[in-house]
């Protein structure tokens, strides 16, 4: 069995009492309930690259150190069955429709796990209060001590991925993270960035781990897609940040957060994650293949400075969602069989 956040099998979701305005398309124009996510449903399988700047305990002679990591990764989806009610004030009561997940995160050289997230992505029908167009939403939980909450916008086209450049630069806490070609002056600050100077602060970079890598972790995306037929591209774009919609945010445990605006010890104060839902086209003439490729962004703030922690990673699909479960998510008025009791409905 994958490893994910299982359902049991006989739990659906059934407001009590129902709802007097269901919404079963939070996205219109797509025909099924979970609009966009609806592919990501099933097991997920590949490769990645790991960027993290750490906190260093004590701080003198120096307050960081840098890991680099590439990465085995698995990502399994359930979609939720039935539909997730929520009522209004504002405005009338409205639907969601989402999936649980499961990631984890293993470096690849040694086997040993790096990450581990348990979590849900649901999509949100327009809402009239406040007035913004449908979206999606991830809810997530991080073993070290933070949830994030990151919503935001989806997109289909025709043809592959516009893949931005990235970089790991560390900049003021409240400024604004700088371009790439900021690189190689920064270097000269934040040795640990150039793999050329010897540093006792940085992991030993594994074998197959450049220097424009480091530069720009998302080559290691654009490497991956090269020479690929594309047919077309989902994309997801969420943050924690109120734009472009507004709430989200993060939390973190007292240590993480610490006392000072400093940052504390390693206070992860944002999130922005692009995933991308490719459909690849077969050289052979077989059918389409599903690629998922995504890159994140989480701001950890420490001593003063907010230090980029960069995953990406591409990943093929290897299972699809388990009937039963696909069943309700994609008509949520399908028989069920029995009700379950009032204490196993959600309200």
């Amino acid at each position: 069995m994958p490893p994910t956040t299982q359902l049991d099998p006989g739990f659906v979701f059934r407001p009590i009492p129902p709802l007097d305005n269901p919404i079963h398309l939070p996205f219109p124009a797509l025909p099924s309930p979970l609009g966009p996510l609806e592919l990501l449903a099933g097991t997920w399988n590949g490769t990645g690259f790991n960027t993290i700047w750490r906190p260093h305990f004590p701080s003198s002679p120096q307050d960081r150190f840098l890991e680099l990591n590439l990465t085995t990764e698995t990502l399994s989806f359930n979609p939720i069955s039935g539909a997730i009610p929520n009522r209004g004030l504002l405005q009338e009561d409205m639907n969601m429709f989402g999936l649980t997940y499961m990631q984890q995160i293993s470096d690849s050289s040694s086997g040993d796990g790096l990450h581990i997230e348990p979590g849900i992505w649901a999509a949100v029908p327009q809402t009239a209060d406040p007035a913004e167009p449908p979206t999606v939403v991830r809810m997530a939980s991080i073993p070290h001590g933070t949830t994030i909450l990151a919503q935001g916008v989806a997109s289909v086209a025709n043809g592959g991925p516009a893949l931005p450049d990235n970089n790991m630069i560390p900049f003021g806490i409240g400024g604004t993270p700088p371009p790439n070609g900021d690189f190689l002056p920064a270097a000269q600050t934040f040795t640990e960035m150039d793999l050329s100077v010897a540093s006792t602060f940085r992991s030993l970079p594994p074998s197959g781990v450049t220097q424009d890598m480091v530069k720009n972790p998302n080559s290691i995306l654009k490497a991956a897609i090269s020479g690929q037929s594309i047919r077309s591209t989902t994309t997801l774009q969420v943050g924690t940040a109120s734009t472009p919609v507004p709430g989200g945010g993060t939390a973190n445990t007292a240590f993480l957060q610490g006392t000072t605006p400093n940052g504390g010890n390693a206070n992860a104060a944002q999130v922005d994650a692009t995933f991308w839902i490719e459909t690849i086209v077969d050289p052979a003439g077989g059918p389409d293949a599903l690629q998922l490729q995504y890159s994140q962004t989480v701001m950890l703030d420490f001593n003063g400075l907010r230090w980029p922690h960069i995953t990406v990673a591409t990943l093929r699909r290897s299972l699809p969602a388990p009937s039963h479960i696909a069943l309700h998510a994609i008509n949520p008025d399908a028989d069920a069989g029995p009700r379950p009791s009032p204490g196993a409905a959600a309200s």
